[in-house]
């Protein structure tokens, strides 16, 4: 039987859940069709960019960029502020339509899914489904997204970038040679710009030029490691299965409440270092990745705020979960208010193993994970449940 793979993947994903709750508000334009970007702090134009709009990334405008920047490609640009909550609720009701296509379902992202529909379409055409789901997500729930259907879950989230948005495309391993050769290597799944690089240095500039590199060649390039995933994917080879969600463990947290309040930007990173090492740590353990981490202060007043935020790929790696609170920490404090409490915590449990390529162009990532191994050795040596104290639910 041949397996037949779904990524489902929300178009700009922020951008669109945002649009659909200020129409439900009665908004009276549609920010999907205006230049117009998310941002966590909309007043500020030193904040960055989460998501925008199709017309405002024809204008150039990309997201991880400073609001200031977008201004001076577009003064009109429309700049409204991520809820996070809802945005929770718009991923629920995404995830539960999707499961009822199939229980094999591995949330990859937020606003993204793989659903293995091997054992679902026996006498059934997978593209007319895949077109289904995509028509009912939109009238149900009154966003789009884009269906990939593959062979395996590269293929079928290769598929799924192709043309944006509301589209169905296939890859199949009959098509890799047709459809994915001729693309350029930045292209391929998990190439980043350092790997990209390397690859046109050498005179590798096409998907289909890399698939038919000799191994040991790409070696001398990118690592032995590196070589094999890149060959392996640029000739649509992907073996991994399609993982169910964990009941076992949905969140892992730590926080620490201080004996007099923090006002010293060393010391509340210090203490974000603390809770980043308990929860990578217990997480490890337990031999999960996270896709999601999320962060909150507690003022001495007592008020609370908190952030959370996607990663690109699900990881346990200390310093990527460390990085990731301190680039929302500015979000939540404003580095002058004391504060009495700071915690961190990571969610959307997996136990899949697969890395991507942009891992291998961070020069320091072996670093981290032989500090993480030394760390663990001595935790499990010595664990002191009033250190690593923790939340699991």
């Amino acid at each position: 039987m041949k397996r037949v793979v779904f990524h489902i993947d929300v178009n700009s994903a922020f951008l669109s859940w945002t649009a659909v709750k200020l129409l439900n508000e009665g908004a009276k334009q549609d920010i999907r069709t205006i230049p117009s970007v998310v941002s966590g702090n909309p007043s500020d134009r030193r904040s960055i960019i989460t998501a925008a709009s199709i017309p405002a990334k024809k204008l150039g405008i990309k997201t991880a960029t400073p609001v200031s920047m977008a201004l001076r490609k577009c003064p009109s640009l429309v700049i409204v502020s991520g809820d996070w909550d809802w945005y929770g609720r718009c991923s629920h009701g995404f995830i539960d339509i999707c499961r009822t296509y199939s229980p094999v379902l591995e949330q990859f992202s937020i606003d993204e899914c793989f659903l293995d529909m091997t054992f679902r379409l026996f006498g059934k055409d997978p593209v007319e489904t895949a077109n289904r789901l995509r028509e009912q997500v939109k009238q149900e729930l009154g966003f789009t997204v884009n269906v990939g259907v593959g062979s395996n879950k590269l293929l079928a989230k290769m598929a799924s970038d192709f043309e944006k948005p509301d589209k169905v495309h296939t890859l199949w391993l009959s098509e890799v040679r047709d459809k994915m050769w001729t693309l350029g290597v930045r292209d391929l799944l998990w190439v980043g710009s350092r790997t990209e690089e390397k690859l046109l240095s050498y005179g590798i500039k096409t998907i289909g030029q890399l698939a038919v590199t000799d191994i040991s060649y790409l070696t001398r390039i990118v690592g032995e490691r590196g070589a094999r995933q890149l060959h392996d994917t640029a000739n649509g080879i992907d073996d991994s299965p399609v993982e169910t969600e964990h009941p076992d463990a949905k969140s892992y947290s730590a926080e620490r409440t201080f004996p007099k309040d923090l006002t010293d930007p060393q010391d509340i990173d210090r203490v974000l270092f603390k809770v980043a090492c308990i929860v990578a740590h217990r997480i490890r353990k337990d031999k999960f990745k996270a896709s999601c981490v999320s962060m909150f202060v507690k003022r001495n007043d007592f008020t609370v705020s908190q952030k959370q935020c996607t990663l690109s790929q699900p990881t346990d790696i200390t310093a990527l979960i460390l990085n990731e609170a301190r680039r929302m920490l500015p979000e939540v404090w404003d580095g002058e208010t004391p504060l009495r409490q700071v915690g961190l915590g990571v969610s959307r449990l997996t136990r899949n193993a697969a890395e991507q390529m942009t891992l291998f162009e961070d020069p320091k990532i072996e670093y981290y994970r032989k500090w993480d191994q030394e760390y663990d050795k001595a935790r499990e040596q010595n664990e002191d449940p009033r250190t690593l104290a923790y939340k699991k639910q």
